[in-house]
């Protein structure tokens, strides 16, 4: 075209609006210069060049409609997003972290995720086998002196020792972690293409001419009983991976730290499988003990530790199910947490549907296919098998010899994040042009999870009038969570958001308790959802293609039969259902909606906490506040607000309390509600007194026996010492923080409240809130007091402990 007449040359528009790309103020981008394109983008631009030369009432209607859109999607925008993230006990959760101050580069795998999850330790990317090899050339020009590098064990064997021998020739400071989890994970799991051993990797290092080679390893004892390297490396417990790194980081040169430990999802399938030994070792949460810090979390970094919402606010839990058997959960620093021995989890054996018979269930009205493709639009989490359906789906179409197409779309979003497929069906004679389901062309929205459902691109999909939309309401979150405490599911926004757009064509059910509680586990959700939306009259396709396609897939058949045949069930009788998997489900338990209810409560706990006379204190405080509150502002918040916040200061988790709440029948009773069987309690614990000091000073936790409950009882029965001079807990800098602080936040408050205070009714709000993020034990306690008092001090210029320890007239001490 260059070379044509200009009077005759058609002009061109590409990535610009006709201002063109070469003028100083070029014009709008006319598709965005990253990402893919969908259909609609490209169609708004094609029609926009059209309608300068042609109109189409058609046209003109479409382009209306895809106006409309913007809006619901600019909502849809605004919704949290569920991204990839590692699996329970997934190796990496521990290999890709570094030291304080320490920065690693990102290699091709799983790990790449670290990019994501300790954004601020983990940096760059690279093509596969160029892992570290940008730090050649930076390394000159850098302030830092080394850096580390991970590099997993596929692309090692792959090309990954080219990186390795290159940064040995340009004589750099950097260490490769050798990311050895067994598995080319990212891509299903498959084998590395030929054989590779840690001791093969340690041999061929030494030949290259490194030195200093680390392996770290979940089982230290496999190498020491077996004397299967010629030159022996250092081989430590990977408790010990950032101790080892400070000191590798150190070291001048190329250093190698091999991290021994399979890919938690292999484990998982070769436990299945019988191939690896089943562990008999699950950890529980007492949620009682447990203060909601986080802490766990932020050790693990693993998607099993849920919330777990109580009077008292919310907790952890541990979701057996999903569960990898890790345990690096218990690194955090909390009491929390038993090791149980032996036994049988009981939520993995809760199959409430195999004792009631199924009665008939009449078919459906089966959905006429027309000259259009029927389409099906569905959402779930990546790894829990929401590809399935739609590869069932597109099985069943085949077998009645109908034209289907299914498109998944998955990508690292197979490990905890959003997955999408597209199904469309058809009769046999029709061509399907496209794949992808066109914006507003979705009659069914099939939402497995209901975050990915709210998402732009699920939204995209709807259109009022032709979407229905039939979605599993249970809050599952996000792997952000892990680093988050305070991560909240937004289930009110997702529901308006999902009803705008099928105008209220939409169908709220939790799938997943139902599910999981009828057949066991939550795997079995999205069959009962495809179960769901057949009987509903939602699935353009006969149930015996669909359960032939269940038996030709042959994984889990009867259990995947059963649970199409229970969502059949809800769909008519959802209440009988309900009251089989959820009895508990009818019992109205009241919340403690008024001052005085909270106040009640809060007594009772103080009493046996310590006793009457504390209550009493504890009340004597509250009617003072309220007063105060009351002659500035009628807000009954405000008062509820400082009777908890107030509680939870004074009802600290000292020794006494750990035991109390450890030795309370409670507890037991929630132990055998838990696991079957005979089995051993193990506590971890790191009693002040005699546990030992980690490098940062902080307490190191040790594992004692179900000796230690002896101990406890005796602990919990000298309560009444607490606070006075023969408080053998009580001299700690924790414990000592934790009663100067009941004074300081009353006085705060009751300063707040005084005529000349300037602070207004959401600042006193705010004030009164201080306390809701003082949690956790030990370091974390300590670090949250600090933060308490800085974020205070914002409030009140003056120093508050000097200030307030000499003015507080509280009776509370």
């Amino acid at each position: 075209l260059y070379n044509w007449d200009p009077s005759v040359r058609p002009r061109i528009i590409g990535k610009f609006d006709d201002k063109g790309e070469w003028v100083h103020n070029r014009g709008e981008w006319l598709l965005p210069a990253k990402a893919d394109f969908s259909v609609a983008q490209i169609a708004r631009v094609i029609a926009s060049r059209v309608n300068q030369f042609h109109k189409s009432d058609k046209l003109t209607a479409r382009l209306r409609f895809l106006d409309s859109k913007e809006a619901v999607l600019a909502r849809a925008k605004d919704t949290p997003s569920r991204p990839a993230w590692y699996c329970s006990g997934c190796p990496h959760n521990t290999s890709t972290k570094v030291p304080e101050g320490s920065l690693a580069l990102a290699g091709i795998g799983c790990h790449v995720m670290a990019t994501a999850i300790y954004p601020e330790q983990n940096k760059t990317m690279s093509q596969m086998g160029g892992e570290g090899v940008t730090w050649i050339g930076q390394a000159p020009f850098s302030q830092r002196e080394h850096v580390f590098t991970n590099l997993g064990d596929g692309t090692y064997f792959h090309s990954g020792s080219l990186a390795i021998r290159a940064a040995l020739a340009a004589g750099i400071n950097i260490t490769y972690k050798i990311l050895f989890n067994d598995a080319v994970a990212m891509t299903g799991g498959q084998p590395i293409d030929g054989t590779l051993t840690v001791p093969m990797i340690v041999k061929q290092l030494y030949s290259e001419g490194i030195t200093e080679i680390v392996v770290v390893t979940e089982e230290p004892n496999q190498y020491h009983k077996n004397n299967i390297f010629d030159i022996e490396p250092d081989i430590v417990h990977r408790d010990l991976l950032n101790a080892t790194q400070e000191r590798l980081k150190n070291v001048k040169g190329v250093s190698v730290l091999i991290f021994d430990q399979t890919c938690a999802a292999e484990k998982r399938r070769r436990r299945k499988a019988g191939e690896l030994p089943k562990l008999n070792k699950r950890l529980f949460i007492n949620t009682d003990v447990c203060e909601g810090c986080g802490d766990c979390g932020l050790q693990s970094n693993c998607t099993s530790l849920l919330p777990h919402e109580t009077k008292l606010g919310r907790k952890r839990k541990i979701d057996q199910s999903s569960c990898n058997q890790d345990y690096s959960c218990i690194k955090g620093f909390c009491p929390s947490f038993v090791t149980i021995e032996g036994g049988t989890s009981k939520d993995l054996k809760v199959k409430l549907g195999n004792s009631v018979r199924i009665p008939e269930i009449p078919t459906p009205n089966i959905p006429e296919l027309h000259d259009d493709p029927f389409n099906i639009f569905i959402t779930g989490i990546g790894g829990t098998g929401v590809i399935t359906v739609g590869a069932l789906l597109g099985m069943a179409a085949h077998l009645e010899e109908k034209s289907v197409s299914v498109l998944d779309m998955t990508g690292m979003s197979q490990k905890n994040g959003a997955v999408t497929s597209h199904v469309r069906i058809t009769e046999r004679d029709h061509e399907i042009r496209a794949q992808r389901i066109a914006t507003g062309e979705a009659d069914l929205l099939l939402g497995c999870d209901m975050l990915t459902a709210g998402g732009q691109d699920a939204i995209s999909k709807t259109r009022v009038g032709r979407t229905i939309a039939i979605i599993n309401t249970h809050n599952q979150p996000t792997g952000a969570f892990a680093q988050d405490r305070d991560w909240s599911f937004p289930d009110a926004t997702l529901r308006k958001l999902i009803k705008e757009s099928v105008e209220n064509q939409a169908t709220f059910i939790n799938a997943t308790q139902i599910a999981t509680r009828l057949l066991g586990d939550s795997i079995a959700t999205n069959l009962f959802m495809l179960g769901l939306a057949f009987q509903k009259g939602k699935i353009p396709l006969l149930e015996s293609s669909i359960v032939k396609a269940i038996e030709l897939n042959g994984v889990a058949v009867d259990a995947n039969k059963k649970a199409f045949q229970w969502g059949r069930y809800t769909a008519i009788d959802e209440e009988t259902v309900m009251k089989i998997a959820v009895p508990e489900h009818t019992k109205q338990t009241a919340g403690l909606e008024s001052l005085n209810e909270i106040i009640e409560d809060r007594m009772h706990r103080l009493t046996q906490y310590q006793d009457k006379e504390y209550a009493d204190r504890y009340k004597w405080q509250i009617t003072r506040t309220k007063k105060q509150i009351e002659s500035k502002t009628k807000s009954q918040d405000l008062c509820m607000r400082f009777a908890k916040n107030l509680f939870r200061l004074m009802a600290y988790k000292d020794e006494y309390e750990v035991a109390r709440m450890y030795t309370d029948p409670a507890f037991m009773k929630s132990l055998d509600k838990s696991f079957d069987g005979k089995f051993k309690i193990r506590f971890n614990l790191a009693p002040p007194l005699i546990s030992k000091r980690d490098a940062k000073g902080h307490l190191i936790k040790s594992t004692y026996g179900s000796w230690m409950i002896y101990p406890l009882r005796l602990i919990a029965k000298l309560r009444y010492l607490r606070g006075t001079p023969f408080d053998l807990f009580g001299k700690t800098e924790e414990r000592i923080k934790e009663r100067q602080l009941i004074k300081d936040y009353i006085l705060a408050v009751e300063q707040s409240l005084t005529n000349q205070s300037p602070l207004n009714e959401s600042a006193i709000r705010d004030l009164i809130e201080l306390p809701s993020e003082v949690r956790g034990f030990g370091h974390v306690k300590l670090t949250a007091i600090e933060n308490f008092y800085t974020k205070l001090n914002q409030f009140h210029k003056t120093s508050s402990e000097v200030t307030w320890e000499q003015n507080a007239e509280s009776k509370i001490t």
